[in-house]
């Protein structure tokens, strides 16, 4: 139990297979993250059963994400597959002719972005790569001036940090897959693009109009007007995730490091999990080591005492996705296991009330010096509660249910644990040996009656 920061993984080509996702898990990974940004349909659906399956042969609870694409823009195409020369200064022409494109001109195929566009708003193409600026609006067309970049091509996506688009979050694929995905019953759902609360709340009414399943929601925040109104739209949603690819395009990237500590922060406030994402091992897609840059960031997110750290290409893609879990787990035990021997005192944090529940209980076990912390679990919010005090003491979650284990593995510092019997009878001594914690003292939490007991 070293290790509190969890690890989101991705699921892709390099991991799918049984033996390569057993692995995964038995090395650490907490969430299995299946992005339909790619696969959909049915062979998203094969990947959700199979994790299932692994989890429940390995008696370990995993937790399952669905990331949505949402409304990735890209430009039309060009008349040849060529890359077409861009001039500083120049003026570039947004259209919504479907002709094919040339040096001056290219179709904009989205409507929406047309009309919500205005004069002075940038445009990034290409992963920020190019820039352009708006100078002048009309209804069927956009005129910009070439600030950055050189050439451009056919379906470059482009980015719009200074527009609030007036677009549903949920585009028709969205939907189409969120709809099959909802007859898996995942754990979570990530939602891509976020702009404001309601679009949270948009996504949540079309999850509750289809299941049962309490889906909870996770946030990407990859735009600005999102980190603007981040308290807003964690209030909204379950937990949030600093997508840090598109929000480095969008905001100055040198903000990114500042803006996800000021993210962290107010989400702990808020109750919510966080997860850090983004190039944290990025090397590790072609090589078998990290680098120091690398190593660090992933220690930094534990410091930062985010709740769990992710994958992307280097599992799905990667050329040894396991080394790459163990990696990570080695990083994060160690900067944990240091964390908890130079604590810095995230008792201390604004606007959370000195008689706070939860901050009384990791107070309670803090002074103590408890061994463990056990909360019978009938649903997640009082594990998750807790966790977001940061009381580097082991919570262990006894769940009734297996849903509520699986949606607990993103909390940091929370060990969860599905057994109906040790639930019924109230067993926190065997439930915290489970976890090797064999001696010492025990706060437990159980509804609303809070005790302190000694291992026998």
């Amino acid at each position: 139990m070293n290790r509190f920061t969890k690890i989101t993984s991705s699921i892709g080509p390099k991991c799918e297979d049984r033996e390569t996702l057993t692995k995964m898990i038995q090395a650490g990974v907490n969430v299995c993250r299946l992005n339909f940004s790619h696969d959909t349909g049915e062979t998203q659906g094969k990947k959700i059963d199979l994790i299932r399956e692994v989890s429940a042969e390995l008696h370990m609870p995993v937790a399952i994400m669905i990331d949505l694409q949402g409304p990735k823009h890209r430009i039309g195409n060009f008349a040849t597959e060529d890359k077409y020369p861009l001039t500083i200064g120049q003026k570039f022409t947004f259209d919504n002719d479907p002709t094919p494109g040339d040096s001056t001109r290219v179709q904009l195929p989205d409507a929406d972005v047309m009309k919500s566009l205005n004069v002075g708003d940038r445009i990034l193409l290409n992963d920020g790569k190019i820039e352009m600026t708006v100078d002048s609006v009309a209804p069927d067309k956009i005129v910009a001036t070439v600030v950055r970049g050189t050439e451009i091509w056919s379906r470059r996506g482009f980015n719009l940090p200074d527009t609030e688009i007036a677009t549903s979050v949920l585009t028709e694929k969205d939907r189409a897959d969120l709809e099959y995905a909802l007859t898996k019953d995942p754990d979570w759902v990530a939602i891509s693009f976020v702009q404001k609360p309601e679009d949270v709340a948009e996504v949540r009414d079309f999850i509750v109009a289809r299941t049962s399943h309490p889906v909870k929601i996770i946030a990407k925040i990859e735009r600005p007007n999102a980190v603007e109104r981040i308290t807003e739209i964690a209030a909204a949603a379950d937990g949030v995730m600093i997508a840090r690819g598109d929000l480095a395009v969008e905001v100055p990237f040198e903000e990114v490091p500042a803006i996800s500590r000021h993210i962290i922060r107010e989400c702990r406030k808020m109750n919510k999990p966080v997860i850090m994402a983004t190039q944290m091992l990025g090397t590790m897609v072609n090589s078998e080591f990290p680098t120091r840059a690398e190593i660090t960031d992933v220690a930094n997110a534990a410091y930062l005492r985010a709740d769990s750290t992710m994958t992307s290409e280097e599992t799905t893609i990667g050329i040894n996705p396991v080394n790459v879990i163990n990696t990570m787990n080695k990083i994060l035990s160690y900067a944990d296991s240091d964390a908890i021997a130079n604590p810095y005192d995230w008792s201390r944090v604004e606007n959370i009330p000195e008689n706070d529940w939860s901050r009384s209980v990791a107070s309670m076990a803090y002074l103590n010096r408890a061994s463990a912390i056990v909360v019978f679990a009938r649903d997640t919010v009082a594990a998750t509660e807790i966790s977001c005090r940061k009381p580097d003491i082991p919570i262990v979650a006894v769940c009734r249910e297996r849903l509520i284990a699986n949606q607990l593995c993103l909390s940091r510092g929370v060990f969860p644990i599905y057994d109906e019997e040790l639930f019924g009878k109230r067993d926190a001594f065997n439930s915290a040996r489970k976890f090797g914690v064999n001696e010492g003292k025990l706060v437990i939490v159980d509804e609303d009656k809070i005790s302190l007991r000694t291992l026998d």
